[in-house]
């Protein structure tokens, strides 16, 4: 199914799929665009730090229906901003908290556990 690009999926919807994107994987970030074309400058860092470590983090793209994946990582997180990270199914944070991370030395070990 396409939408347009003012269109949003319904909320349940996307509740489903954060909640099975946290759950199935080890490492999923919700980024504004894809690994490909992230969409903003806070989303590339994240999605940098994250792959100098792994290979396989799970990307969302969240611009699809915004507002609504805002208001279900509200839910796992509390946050509302975007990016996300979460390792093992805990809220980790977004780029700040990764970049933090990463100059204490402690990304890697959280990523690779």
């Amino acid at each position: 199914m396409t939408f347009e690009p003012n269109e949003s999926l319904p909320q349940e919807e996307v509740d489903e799929r954060v909640d099975e994107a946290i759950e199935d994987n080890q490492v999923v970030l919700f980024m504004k665009g894809t690994e490909l074309m992230p969409q903003c400058g806070y989303s590339d860092r994240a999605l940098t730090l994250l792959t100098q470590y792994r290979d396989d983090v799970e990307v969302v793209d969240t611009l699809e229906s915004l507002d609504e994946f805002r208001a279900a990582l509200d839910r796992h997180s509390g946050r509302e901003t975007i990016p996300q990270t979460f390792v093992d199914g805990e809220f980790v944070g977004g780029s700040d908290i990764l970049k933090q991370l990463d100059e204490r030395g402690d990304l890697e070990p959280k990523l690779t556990a």
